[in-house]
């Protein structure tokens, strides 16, 4: 008996995708078909993969935002065609790259005029940007070295155990030494008195975040700027600041105008902002911002002509879209002060919510500040029975992604769980992810329980470590087997 019909190689023709030979081939993975196939297939087969894919919008371990409103939507496929680099081609991109930049510059306080042009650049994010910044206080050092006769081969940066991966990046790929303040029980961000102590006359900066990506907290950059002082004064260096404020950037100006981190600072010379975070873009868009001119090395500075005119470019690569570009300013002139504040003080009100609401568990120790990123970082208060890994994975079934980690040296016995309040997270999923943490926590307080009945019923014999973990494992599996036999499917 026929069952199917396969078509011919050169049948091209598809009248339903699902009905068609594509839907029963394996896709390939390591090398191109020689065939083609229809559009309809192609579109269909891979939106079915992604399927698989967690949900953006429950992803809370991410910063980068994952809502914006179709207005914007439509912008930005409008403009997805176009290369930002070609800026003779596409002048109108570029002049809203520069008023981007300019608003950012007098966001930051940065000593300039109301018709005076910022110094700054649009990146890929804050990674971009900081590889940057570092190669221009790197350079500025070298020159001042040179000009004095002295090494300046090892240079170094100074900055806190929980700055972000891409620090250790920089200092990886530009060969400079990252001297890392240790962080303590009860105190997970950078030290500002012993960062100061580890500085000498090789220090090209002190790296100070706003907004740690562990819990959130913004480190004591005004602190840092007047130790800093001090040890140029008595040492005649000029060792400058720059401030990551990859996720604070966009929030400080809003929740807290009157904290002094920017270009107030004077030995703040440059600021990494990530426009994908709370500047509410989608992920790949961040920006360089440097005090003046002075301090960036106009050696660092390219000039092309090739696309049709000179065009200056300091970038570490070339061709990009300019969509996101072109949604910042979207952003920036939508919401304006008023906007942003709004919805910044939004996501402050929902973290503090589900702050409170995790401490009524009774379960949580809060290790997240009032001050800084809406995030709540938490950890268990007894970890004994189970850890913060098993509640993250558990939660995952439910559709929530909430990281659990440990913290860098010398913390790093201290696990945290973390949750990013972002714009599109509302009360009531916050509501939601609390009554799904609870169902969690009761099904976790209940395993040991079991456990320790099937163990009492073994002869109470002294048993090795390999033997427990087995027994462990053999109730835990008896136990999800039993909750499979009793939820049928609908």
């Amino acid at each position: 008996m026929v069952l199917s019909k396969t078509s011919s190689e050169s049948d091209v023709s598809l009248h339903t995708t699902f009905g068609s030979r594509y839907a029963r081939q394996s896709l390939p993975r390591n090398k191109m078909p020689e065939n083609s196939i229809p559009k309809e297939a192609a579109y269909q087969i891979i939106h079915d993969e992604l399927m698989l894919d967690g949900n953006p919008r429950l992803d809370l371990a991410s910063f980068v935002t994952t809502w914006m409103e179709p207005e914007c939507d439509k912008l930005i496929l409008a403009a997805i065609n176009k290369n930002y680099v070609d800026m003779d081609e596409y002048p109108v991109t570029t002049e809203l790259q520069n008023r981007c930049v300019n608003i950012l510059a007098h966001m930051f306080h940065a000593p300039m005029g109301d018709a005076d042009t910022a110094v700054g650049v649009g990146t890929i994010g804050s990674s971009e940007a900081i590889m940057l910044a570092g190669l221009a206080f790197k350079r500025k050092w070298q020159n001042k070295m040179k000009e004095l006769g002295k090494p300046h081969d090892k240079p170094n940066i100074i900055a806190g155990a929980n700055v972000q991966v891409c620090w250790e990046k920089f200092a990886c790929y530009f060969e400079v030494e990252l001297k890392e303040v240790k962080l303590r029980d009860g105190y997970y961000v950078m030290d500002p008195e012993k960062a100061v102590e580890m500085v000498d006359e090789n220090t090209i900066c002190v790296a100070a975040i706003l907004g740690s990506t562990l819990n959130g907290e913004f480190e004591d950059i005004k602190l840092l700027n007047d130790l800093l002082v001090e040890k140029n004064k008595e040492t005649g260096w000029d060792t400058p600041i720059h401030v990551d404020a990859a996720s604070g950037g966009f929030i400080a100006p809003f929740l807290y105008p009157e904290l002094e981190w920017d270009f107030r600072l004077p030995l703040v010379k440059s600021i990494n902002v990530s426009g994908h975070k709370y500047g509410l873009v989608y992920a790949g868009i961040g920006w360089a911002i440097w005090r003046n001119k002075e301090d960036l090395p106009d050696e660092l500075i390219f000039h092309i002509n090739y696309l049709g005119s000179d065009q200056p470019t300091f970038t570490l690569n070339f061709s990009k879209g300019s969509s996101h570009v072109i949604a910042q300013y979207y952003q920036l002139i939508r919401l304006g002060y008023e906007g942003y504040r709004e919805i910044m003080e939004n996501c402050q009100a929902i973290a503090k919510l589900l702050k409170e609401c995790l401490e009524k568990t009774g379960h949580f120790n809060i290790i997240s500040k009032d001050k800084g990123v809406p995030l709540v970082a938490f950890n268990l208060k007894d970890n004994r029975q189970y850890d913060e890994f098993a509640i993250s994975g558990m939660l995952r079934r439910y559709g929530w992604i909430v990281p659990a980690y440990t913290m860098p040296p010398d913390a790093q016995h201290v696990t945290v769980l973390r949750v990013v309040v972002r714009e599109d997270f509302s009360q009531a999923l916050a509501e939601r992810l609390v009554v799904d943490i609870q169902k969690v926590l009761d099904e976790l307080d209940s395993v040991p329980t079991k456990i320790v009945q099937k163990l009492a019923a073994v002869d109470a014999v002294k048993k090795a470590a390999i033997e427990v973990q087995t027994d462990i494992a053999d109730a835990w599996k008896k136990l999800v087997a039993d909750r499979k036999k009793t939820n049928g499917v609908c």
